[in-house]
């Protein structure tokens, strides 16, 4: 996959993508990804990208030209061009997952101050996407996440493929079973016995049976999904 982010602050994105499992699929080449700065396709020496909203209010808007430039001069035929903004579509594993699985080059743009001009966003996106009910002060931080998330989906990117399966929102779309390591005892609590036996069968029926519990009990929701879907 190519990942292409337009960004005011390239930075902000570079830092968590150089690390960790993500940096490693980058390293191994998993994945190309690039940063563009949006200054770079402003129209006057300043840099200027924004400016304030028609009909006055708090805040400035990205402007239609960088924007469109940006997205022209970064975008193919076979691109997925994606806003980053409030008011997209919530950002889930399934949303990740087909991004992984469907698209082979991602463009992330990501918004800032009060959004982009609108006919920009009529224009040049195909999608848009939200990390969550929360407004932060730049779309580069949620263009990380999203990132982060799809990038570890793309085979080859984890040590096994197998270790998405399991995790919370996983193949099932549960949330993941407890989890113990060594020692088997510390300060007078104990893994449970059944992680213990070396019985596989058991470990496993007892892990299906954790994710359920503990998908009732912390998001009840996911099941009644599940439920529907099942219908």
């Amino acid at each position: 996959m190519r990942l292409d982010i337009i960004t005011l602050f390239p930075e902000i994105c570079a830092a968590p993508l150089r690390e960790s499992i993500v940096g490693r699929a980058c390293k191994k080449g998993v994945v190309e990804v690039r940063f563009i700065n949006l200054r770079d396709f402003s129209r006057d020496q300043r840099g200027t990208v924004d400016d304030k909203p028609y009909g006055g209010g708090a805040g400035m808007v990205l402007m239609t030209a960088p924007l469109f430039e940006a997205v022209e001069q970064t975008r193919t035929a076979a691109s997925r061009v994606v806003l980053l903004t409030p008011q997209g579509r919530p950002f889930t594993q399934a949303v990740a997952k087909s991004f992984a699985q469907n698209e082979s080059h991602l463009v992330l743009v990501c918004g800032q101050y009060e959004g982009v001009d609108e006919r920009a966003r009529q224009a040049l996106f195909d999608d848009e996407v939200s990390i969550g009910d929360y407004i932060l002060t730049n779309g580069t931080i949620a263009a990380a996440v999203v990132a982060d998330a799809v990038i570890r989906l793309l085979p080859g990117a984890l040590g096994t493929d197998e270790s998405v399966v399991d995790e919370t929102f996983g193949q099932d779309g549960l949330l993941e079973y407890p989890q113990y390591t060594r020692p088997a005892e510390y300060r007078d609590m104990r893994v449970p016995e059944v992680l213990l036996s070396g019985d596989h069968e058991r470990i496993e029926t007892w892990r299906r049976e954790q994710r359920i519990v503990r998908t009732a009990a912390r998001r009840p929701d996911l099941l009644r999904q599940q439920a529907e879907t099942e219908r």
